[in-house]
């Protein structure tokens, strides 16, 4: 199970994710500053729905250096055994520190679709940006969720 299964099962719930796409491709700015990447670069991107109870709830775009995805399940079209937390770690890469930007903003058209919402339907968005322990960023996600029956949850501790 990946870590979506996991969580949503603890609740009682039943969460799974479908593959909308797995490309190289030239990455937005924003994704581009986050991983460190030069301006012309390009990323691997795996684009995923996120469903609850067989529903559309979220949108994850998550990019990856080439550099890190080459070789690996994270380049090729398929779901990866265990997740790509799991399969990220084992290639130490683990997840030392997460950086999140959480915006609310009405859906796109093409969002609202892929959700099955209205358009302009307001959505949470979070963009989050995930580092080693030696400061080494090697993921950036984009989600774009349903606002109904999200919560947030936030827990930090200093170091």
């Amino acid at each position: 199970m990946d870590a979506w299964s996991e969580e949503t099962a603890r609740a009682g719930r039943v969460g799974t994710q479908r593959i909308r796409a797995v490309v190289t491709d030239a990455p937005p700015a924003d994704v581009v500053s986050a991983l460190g990447l030069r301006s012309d670069a390009t990323a691997v991107v795996r684009r995923r729905t996120m469903l609850l109870d067989d529903r559309p709830v979220e949108l994850t775009d998550s990019w990856y250096p080439e550099r890190i995805t080459a070789g690996t399940a994270l380049a090729s079209p398929g779901k990866i055994k265990g997740g790509a937390v799991t399969l990220l770690a084992g290639l130490g890469y683990a997840v030392h520190e997460a950086r999140e930007d959480i915006t609310f903003r009405p859906a796109t058209p093409g969002e609202a679709a892929e959700l099955e919402i209205p358009a302009g339907t307001p959505v949470i968005t979070l963009f989050r940006t995930c580092l080693t322990a030696e400061g080494m960023p090697f993921e950036a996600s984009v989600m774009v969720m349903i606002a109904e029956g999200r919560h947030l949850r936030y827990r930090l501790t200093a170091n």
